[in-house]
């Protein structure tokens, strides 16, 4: 069973002076061969094995994504020890404190940046002894040390103790703890989920059954390196195969960071992204958001380009045929005048997304299918370390989730766990190399979410033959009638907020209820440019005004009921047939978003539990209620 430390090894003697990571700390990319980077690791390593750190420790590790996050991570394992890759979202002292105290860990590796919420709880975590800080600090405090002098450390017990150190390092075997990563909170307590060496390098060579990464490859890094997403399908797939690794520009402020994606990807070019749908929607927006100040004929063009495209494409795997041959020769030269010139935005030489997140609306697959960068769909957890499926250049159906990794078994389970036909909806269960290890100090979770070596993923999904995957939301987040029937509000949830404007966000509901209701968090400054539009002459605050707003929204959801443009794409039976607006939106600071951006359900429910029963009563069907018109002001 390889080890990560094995992979790297292999790795540098086979493309030891090809360029592995590239940073950006003053005004341009600089690189790092795989050799220069083996010799920062073992530094890194051999120090903390001088300041005592023993085989099977506990280090955290909170920092946006830079050189010293690969390195120090490389670092912690050759030491024998055992990483906790920590959320530079977490924002609250309890977060940190948790996972700090429960992982056991005796040491944290920080950035600059993110010293303060360190220096904020250290007092509450006397278990860590010492604190080592990426960038040079003008004071420390006692426990503190800076990654330069931990360095020094390092090459004095190579001279000294090379030996030890190598055979530290060679100890270590595929069983072994690699990282402990928290779960994003979505109950009291965040699970920490064991991945082991072999976990990780299983499901590298199980990603590299459905990409090809040649060597002259390059990725930038967008997402954050602590979830195992950017871990098996950024750094870790990239390292097996001798390609590069670029990390985004650190700004003095998370918005200045943001801010620099754009830049690097321009400078550093990337072949493939990985990317989550929030990312995709913003991509896309600013990509039309470019276009239409092009001016108007080529905003008309455009669409009518990329509109061509999507018929001629259709599900990507079916594409062309007789009847659309005519096609190909204006879309090669809409590709020429137009699509080329977007690319652009990207660098020029992207060749592919991957997707994270089961849910992408396929609107928006088509539209990058469309323009020549075709976004690859995947599915995964990070109990699986995470891929279980992705499409792929060679192999894909836009709108699944892709082809099944291998090797690895999967079954689609009823509620009782028997195993379903083909096409029939039920639980993801997976059993592979890539299953975890199970979760930290809690065997309880354990036994629950691992049965006789099978993975229960809580995810429910169909598969149409043996390789291709389709997930149609969270299998335990399913929604029951009052009649039963049970149905995942996700998709419809995700259908309306992408086809409209003026909302933000939805949360569906009903358990058992006489009907379905949905939480609204509202884009209000679309509404008042609405209501300005119909009546320049009506102030905001007024009740006719706000009445107008709410009845918009409800024509937005009515758009899907008989006689709306977007009727037969759900049962009308699972609509919502009452609204509440929401005065705030879901955020990760007010955990009701966890850090993979998805909904905390229970929480919201927990929440707005006094609103909920009020849209199940007379007054609350009616959207006009005091609830909704005080949630506008």
């Amino acid at each position: 069973m390889k080890t990560i430390i094995q992979f790297f090894e292999e790795s540098v003697e086979k493309y030891a002076n090809n360029t592995f990571l590239w940073e950006k700390t003053t005004n341009k990319f600089e690189p790092t061969t795989y050799a220069q980077t083996r010799d920062e690791v073992y530094r890194i390593g051999a120090g903390l094995m001088a300041l005592g750190l023993n085989k099977g420790d506990k280090v955290s590790l909170l920092s946006e994504g830079r050189n010293a996050w690969i390195i120090g991570e490389l670092g912690i394992l050759y030491a024998g020890a055992v990483n906790v890759p920590l959320s530079i979202k977490l924002e609250e002292k309890s977060d940190l404190i948790f996972r700090i105290t429960h992982s056991d860990s005796r040491m944290i590796f920080v950035s600059g940046s993110n010293l303060p919420k360190i220096r904020a709880i250290i007092k509450d975590v006397p278990a860590v002894e010492k604190v080592i800080i990426f960038d040079k600090q003008n004071t420390y405090e006692p426990n503190e040390l800076f990654y330069g002098d931990l360095v020094k450390l390092g090459d004095e017990f190579l001279v000294q103790h090379h030996a030890e150190f190598e055979a530290r390092y060679q100890s270590i075997v595929g069983s072994d703890y690699a990282n402990i990563s928290y779960t994003s909170g979505t109950t009291a307590d965040p699970k920490g989920i064991l991945l082991t060496h072999r976990n990780y390098t299983a499901n590298v060579e199980q990603a590299y059954t459905l990409m090809t990464i040649p060597e002259n490859f390059k990725t930038l890094i967008i997402l954050p390196l602590d979830h195992c997403f950017a871990h098996v399908a950024g750094f870790y797939s990239f390292m097996g195969k001798g390609a590069a690794v670029a990390t985004v520009q650190t700004g003095k402020t998370g918005m200045e960071t943001l801010k620099n994606i754009p830049i690097n990807i321009k400078e550093i070019k990337p072949d493939l992204l990985l990317s989550v749908p929030a990312l995709a929607k913003n991509f896309k927006k600013n990509i039309e958001a470019n276009i239409k100040t092009q001016g108007k004929l080529i905003h008309i063009l455009f669409h009518h380009a990329v509109n061509m495209a999507i018929s001629y494409n259709k599900e990507g795997h079916n594409k062309g045929g007789f009847c659309h041959a005519w096609k190909k020769p204006f879309l090669a030269l809409y590709d020429k005048i137009l699509f080329s010139k977007v690319r652009e935005a990207f660098g020029g030489n992207l060749k592919f997304f991957i997707g994270g997140g089961a849910l992408l609306d396929i609107d928006l697959q088509r539209f990058y299918y469309a323009i020549g960068v075709p976004m690859m769909q995947g599915y995964g957890l990070s109990e699986a370390t995470p891929i279980i499926s992705s499409n792929s250049i060679d192999n894909h159906i836009l709108g699944s989730s892709g082809h099944i990794v291998k090797p690895m078994d999967i079954k689609i389970c009823d509620a009782e766990g028997n195993a379903l036909p083909y096409g029939e909806k039920g639980e993801i269960v997976i059993r592979g190399e890539n299953v975890m290890a199970g979760y930290w100090k809690n065997p309880k979770a354990t036994a629950e979410t691992i049965k006789d070596g099978w993975l229960y993923t809580g995810d429910m999904g169909y598969m149409i033959n043996d390789e291709f995957l389709y997930v149609v939301g969270r299998f335990k987040s399913l929604l029951i009638s009052a009649d039963g029937e049970k149905y995942s509000p996700e998709g419809i949830e995700e259908s309306i907020v992408e086809n409209s404007r003026y909302i933000d966000q939805m949360m569906m509901y009903n358990n058992q209820n006489p009907y379905t209701i949905a939480l609204i968090v509202p884009n209000k400054e679309a509404l008042k440019r609405y209501v300005h539009h119909k009546h320049p002459e009506w102030d905001w605050n007024s009740e006719h005004a706000k009445k107008l707003a709410l009845h918009k929204l409800q024509r937005e959801l009515n758009e899907y009921r008989k006689g709306g443009k977007f009727h037969g794409t759900f049962p009308e039976r699972w609509l919502p047939a009452a609204i509440g607006l929401l005065p705030e939106p879901f955020t990760e600071q007010n955990h009701l978003m966890n850090s993979t951006m998805k909904m905390v359900r229970g929480k919201i429910e927990k929440r707005y539990e006094e609103q909920i029963q009020f849209l199940y009563s007379p007054e609350g069907k009616n959207s006009a209620n005091n609830y909704n018109l005080e949630a506008l002001k």
